[in-house]
């Protein structure tokens, strides 16, 4: 378990706080989304889980270690993929040899089946990649891991639009029962049939923290006619194919499929 427990953290030489007070737990064998609108946090939050940064006060902790003393024990179970990255122009099995020691749980079968899904030679040469290209190594790489906490920061960013199917797959197929993984993006198209729960952030606070089960038994997402507009709507904008609506789910109303990217403007421009 992830346990954030009333932190304070801003940047050296910042007045504003990032974080004030703030708390947040996340279970195992769960992919969760992290969304918030820019400079709400969330890649910060990420930095704060593997260790990279430290809250002014409070506690981040995995498994009861804490993330700030990053002891081996810690980092043999913690991977964090971020938005930017350098990768050294070498081949990727020399890349392998050199940083898969530090994984005990290190699995070139799953490497492999990436790379594979990902359509790249079984040893590329890095220096040779395009960034999506690169990218993709990159999180066949992390995936192969096999820590048991995965963070991503903006994972589908460079990648096009097949990339983007067969980063889902990817992440479907090498998902176990004890990992537990945390995807921040503004993407949500790219990865919301894949999440299991979602966390908001608002101004360094959780506006919602749900599971996608949760989410579907509170609400339907829809499209109306100007017409269908009623006191039932809770939220609302204009698309090609009608109002966009979300409203509460009432008894005998069919589950339907969570549009987060309504839910996210829904949540953020209302506070509900």
């Amino acid at each position: 378990m992830i346990n954030v427990n009333n932190i304070n953290f801003k940047y050296k030489g910042q007045k504003a706080l990032v974080f004030d007070g703030f708390s947040l737990q996340l279970e195992e064998n769960q992919i969760y989304g992290l969304l918030g609108k820019n400079g709400t946090g969330k890649s910060t939050l990420l930095y704060l889980l593997s260790g990279l940064l430290r809250p002014i006060s409070g506690s981040v902790s995995c498994d009861g270690i804490a993330t700030c003393k990053r002891t081996p024990e810690l980092l043999s179970e913690v991977f964090l993929v971020t938005e930017e990255f350098e990768m050294p122009a070498i081949c990727l099995s020399e890349y392998v040899k050199l940083y898969k020691p530090f994984y005990p749980h290190f699995s070139d079968e799953i490497l492999q089946g990436c790379l594979a899904d990902f359509e790249l030679p079984a040893d590329v040469h890095l220096g040779e990649l395009s960034m999506g290209q690169r990218k993709k190594a990159y999180i066949a790489f992390a995936m192969a891991t096999n820590t048991k906490y995965l963070l991503m920061d903006e994972p589908t960013n460079g990648l096009d639009i097949p990339s983007k199917s067969q980063f889902r797959k990817v992440i479907a197929q090498h998902m176990t029962e004890n990992r537990t993984v945390v995807i921040s993006t503004h993407q949500v198209h790219d990865v919301e049939q894949m999440l299991d729960h979602i966390v908001m952030l608002d101004q360094r606070s959780v506006l919602l923290n749900a599971s996608m089960q949760e989410i579907q038994d509170q609400y339907t997402f829809e499209y109306r006619t100007p017409q269908e507009m009623d006191d039932s709507v809770l939220y609302a904008e204009p698309t090609l194919q009608g109002n966009a609506v979300i409203c509460h789910r009432q008894e005998g109303d069919a589950e339907t499929q969570v549009n987060l990217e309504l839910l996210f403007n829904y949540k953020t421009q209302t506070k509900a």
